[in-house]
């Protein structure tokens, strides 16, 4: 355990797109920020191959080139970026009050403001091939890649709002949408049911698992098994979306943090407060309905106009 302990204005924890924003406009504003990357820098964009829909980008440009320019900009403004985790934090709940967090079990920081920026992780099924083909024709954002797959064939993977959501959003690009539902029926509203239902190019296909994403470098199709009868069958798409839900990296936070009943951190409003003073959180550790760069770094933006606001309100 380090035996200084550094004091910091504002301390950022998490490099996706909301954190990197907040570093520009905290450091613009002369909060002098200090982010800790985690250990994913720049989040899950860097499992994205291709990024068209990010503004400012005419010609796309791929997820980790992304991350890396929006490094480039915060520190160009005096964020000083480092590699590490928080591994704990104890809050403050005065107004004006000093949080101390731990990095990597070892380097003790106080921050007069916090901006949490952790983000959240895309669950998968754990196939080695499903791995492999990350950002080769698997994904697990629909809105972020399924311009990618216009006019082809794609499988989605799940039973709830979120893969019905998903299906049909691709039905209106794609060929055809094939929806792999574990079990005998689908978790989804009945709402979003019938528009699965109704929706001419998308079959679903009950009882079924992938057991096997074919391909080498890129997505060639799918080895789908029954799992009651044991039945296997090739379905060639190129693409496979994994929608089976997001875990919020919120771990750390509970019981002191306000979250909602699956993790994710509640904010005041249309703030980017929490419900302890001069901590705010962005983009996706408190977005479960959008999930867009976009709409993260705007966020990010509103974190560091609050961080400044509250340490104003404190002189």
């Amino acid at each position: 355990m380090s035996d200084t302990i550094e004091r910091i204005k504002c301390l950022i924890i998490g490099s996706g797109p909301a954190g990197y924003t907040a570093a520009i406009y905290a450091a613009r504003a002369d909060l002098k920020p200090v982010m800790y990357t985690g250990m994913q820098m720049g989040g899950q964009l860097t499992t994205t191959t291709e990024v068209d829909n990010f503004p400012g980008y005419p010609n796309g440009t791929d997820g980790t080139a992304m991350m890396e320019d929006l490094k480039n900009q915060a520190e160009r403004f005096g964020t000083e970026v480092r590699f590490g985790m928080a591994t704990k934090i104890d809050f403050s709940s005065e107004v004006g009050g000093i949080h101390k967090v731990t990095i990597d079990e070892t380097i003790q920081i106080e921050a007069e403001t916090l901006i949490i920026s952790t983000g959240a992780t895309a669950k998968y099924l754990g196939l080695e091939s499903e791995q492999r083909l990350i950002g080769g024709g698997v994904s697990a954002c629909a809105t972020c890649d399924g311009f990618f797959y216009k006019g082809q064939d794609v499988v989605v993977v799940g039973a709830g709002d979120t893969a019905a959501e998903e299906a049909t959003y691709l039905s209106n690009i794609c060929n055809k949408v094939t929806l792999l539902v574990r079990k005998d029926y689908m978790r989804a509203s009945k709402a979003m049911q019938h528009r699965v239902a109704k929706t001419n190019n998308i079959e679903v296909k009950y009882n079924t698992e992938i057991d096997e994403v074919l391909g080498s470098n890129v997505v060639e199709g799918v080895r789908a098994v029954n799992n009651q009868t044991g039945e296997k069958e090739v379905i060639d798409v190129t693409g496979v979306f994994i929608a089976i839900g997001h875990k919020p990296n919120t771990d750390i936070f509970k019981g002191a943090l306000d979250m909602d009943e699956t993790g994710y951190l509640i904010t005041k409003g249309k703030s980017t407060k929490t419900n302890i003073p001069g901590v705010f959180a962005a983009g996706d550790v408190q977005d479960k309905e959008y999930r867009q760069a976009v709409t993260a770094a705007g966020t990010g933006c509103m974190a560091a106009l609050d961080a400044e606001r509250y340490l104003g309100s404190l002189e």
